[in-house]
């Protein structure tokens, strides 16, 4: 059997997010300290896949995970709205901001910020 796998575009969207980064503020902030099924990666990678692909709500979400492949992606075969409603509200805002502002930062360095002549603008 074949052991090079082919990235999938789901995976593609996850591969600019520096996950070591990701994991220590998981620890500093003590997301995953009781959880049992639904990561803080998980559930990252939940609210990234409802956004891209413009899930209406919670509900419609938790619909979501009868995919297969979605399965597979996010490690989780099913889950409820109410666990998704709680992790949600228990979620640090600061994991979020850190993650964008090093996404920011690797698009200032593959641009070359500097050299720019229209800076980036982020709305």
């Amino acid at each position: 059997m074949d052991k090079i796998t082919r990235k999938t575009s789901f995976g593609q969207w996850f591969s600019p997010i520096n996950f070591k980064l990701f994991d220590e503020q998981v620890k500093i902030l003590k997301l995953d300290l009781y959880t049992k099924k639904l990561t803080t990666e998980s559930f990252l990678k939940l609210l990234l896949y409802a956004q891209l692909e413009e899930v209406e709500s919670l509900h419609a979400l938790s619909d979501c995970l009868f995919d297969d492949q979605l399965q597979k992606g996010v490690d989780l075969d099913s889950i409820s709205i109410s666990q998704l409603s709680r992790r949600l509200n228990g979620m640090n805002p600061d994991l979020f901001q850190r993650l964008f502002l090093d996404l920011v930062g690797q698009i200032h360095a593959k641009t070359h910020y500097t050299k720019l002549v229209m800076p980036l603008k982020i709305i």
